[in-house]
């Protein structure tokens, strides 16, 4: 009965300076929708990129060349634009240098129960597959057969890059389904038809052999202006033929698919022990391996910290919207001193005032928390549809900001709620 009079009381003085309530309200509305707006966003990111990297294979292991330590703790992985040019301060690594496929199979046979498939690819850049008027965007890579299961490339008609197109060089491509679509229309299969590639080494012709189901990236969805016809898909040839032209016939990286039934961390260590004996007396070089998993907990860790780190500035504002609290309240007092002398008079004990101001503190506290937390919870939505990332909204975060909220009100109206509570109401009613 006591609280929900005072509750009565709050709710009453609030309505009687509804816009000055409003103001006081404000710098907790702005704090507590800019944390959750900011966490609800930084959730959805790292959700996002986590699942695209997953999708990419928690079992894979990445090998590159790299520059071996200088002397002074500074390993570099130096990658130039092209994977298999390798550029660090003016020293490029040779052909000798270089994983070749023959490393590649040797491993895999050795550790036959273990990898499932291995993976390499050669970047050619882009281009524009035309027939008249119709046309198609595309990047070319090289790759092998093991590109399609370490990659997860779902396949629709036809096959993939085999052994045989490897050997024969053969001029064969495996296209997008968006590519079909702009080029063939749904009415002509497009398996064996031939496409025109042009690019800026000139045309080139290739044999569709496969089609395959393109998906968009999720860390690139909200980035993308560009229209449905215009899209750039992945156009995939043989990577022997890629490499055909290339001075440099070997590979700087590779990526090495493992049944999922291994401990990934030994598995690694056994990956740069097997390549280690092909660098023992390379003085410059040497192979380095790497698991996805790995990478995916970094990731996710750093994604997470930056987005707290950014919530935690954002929730410096809730201080300053907890003193508006405490100023207001001062103020109420002052204005309300004969209100509480007559109560004072009329046989209220301090604690009965004290708790008056702060529950009309809370009050002011909660509601501008609820209002700050579903602009919040709009805005994460809208910042998290902006930036192609599926909404993500934690009720823990939710319960946290409500609970918080109602501690700012204890917290900064105890002041002014102990100072009400102390006063003599003598002097109290005397007061104008």
């Amino acid at each position: 009965m006591f609280f929900k009079e005072n509750l009565v009381l709050a709710l009453e003085s609030l309505r009687s300076n509804k816009m000055r309530a409003f103001l006081t309200m404000l710098g907790i509305i702005i704090g507590i929708a800019s944390v959750i707006a900011i966490i609800s966003v930084g959730d959805s990111l790292t959700s996002s990129i986590t699942t695209e990297m997953q999708s990419i294979g928690t079992n894979n292991f990445m090998i590159m060349v790299r520059e071996k330590d200088n002397g002074f703790g500074d390993t570099r992985n130096p990658m130039g634009n092209d994977p298999n040019s390798i550029l660090n301060g003016g020293v490029t690594a040779e052909d000798k240098d270089l994983i070749t496929i023959e490393m590649l199979e040797a491993f895999q046979n050795k550790f036959k129960d273990q990898v499932a498939a291995i993976s390499i690819n050669e970047s050619l850049g882009s281009g524009q597959v035309k027939d008249e008027r119709l046309y198609a965007n595309v990047t070319v890579s090289g790759v092998n057969p093991g590109y399609m299961p370490v990659n997860n490339v779902e396949m629709i008609s036809g096959r993939f890059i085999n052994d045989r197109d490897m050997a024969g060089r053969k001029s064969v491509a495996v296209v997008s389904d968006k590519l079909v679509k702009n080029m063939f229309g749904s009415s002509i299969n497009p398996i064996g038809q031939e496409i025109k590639l042009y690019e800026s080494g000139g045309i080139k012709t290739y044999i569709i052999a496969g089609v395959y189901k393109h998906t968009d990236s999720a860390m690139f969805m909200g980035a993308s202006t560009s229209s449905e016809k215009d899209t750039q898909t992945s156009l995939y040839i043989p990577v022997t033929l890629a490499k055909q032209d290339k001075v440099i016939k070997n590979y700087s990286r590779a990526t090495i698919m493992s049944n999922t039934d291994i401990e990934a961390d030994k598995f690694t260590k056994d990956i740069r022990e097997y390549f280690s004996k092909y660098y023992e007396n390379n003085p410059k070089w040497e192979v380095s391996a790497v698991n996805m998993a790995n990478q995916i907990e970094m990731a996710s860790s750093m994604l997470s910290t930056i987005s707290l780190a950014i919530a935690i500035i954002a929730a410096i504002s809730l201080l300053v919207g907890g003193i508006g609290v405490m100023n207001i309240m001062l103020v109420s007092v002052t204005e309300r001193t004969r209100e509480i002398g007559t109560r004072k008079a009329l046989g209220a004990k301090n604690y009965h005032i004290r708790m008056q101001f702060i529950t009309e503190a809370m009050i002011i506290a909660l509601v501008g928390g609820l209002i700050g937390l579903v602009l919040g919870l709009l805005l994460g939505l809208l910042g998290s549809t902006l930036l192609g990332a599926a909404p993500s909204f934690s009720i823990t975060t939710i319960l946290l900001t409500v609970a918080f909220s109602m501690a700012i009100g204890v917290f900064f109206g105890y002041y002014p709620a102990n100072k009400a509570a102390q006063l003599n109401p003598i002097d109290a009613l005397r007061y104008e």
